[in-house]
């Protein structure tokens, strides 16, 4: 379990509203937070900066 706090949250500009989407934010430790925007309060994933940008990688060219 981490500690982690998580700020700076954010929806992709291509979300629409009130459509159903997840957010990303900067954890204070430099890991990527990812949320369901809907339930800011629930639960988040945490990625190590080398996690996400592999995981961009891998989204991208899909």
């Amino acid at each position: 379990m981490t500690t982690e706090q998580f700020s700076g949250w954010r929806k992709s500009r291509r979300s629409e509203g009130d459509a159903q989407c997840v957010e990303i934010g900067r954890g204070d430790g430099g890991s990527i937070g990812v949320r369901d925007s809907k339930n800011i309060d629930g639960p988040h994933v945490a990625f190590t900066r080398q996690a996400w940008s592999l995981f961009l990688s891998g989204t991208r060219h899909r």
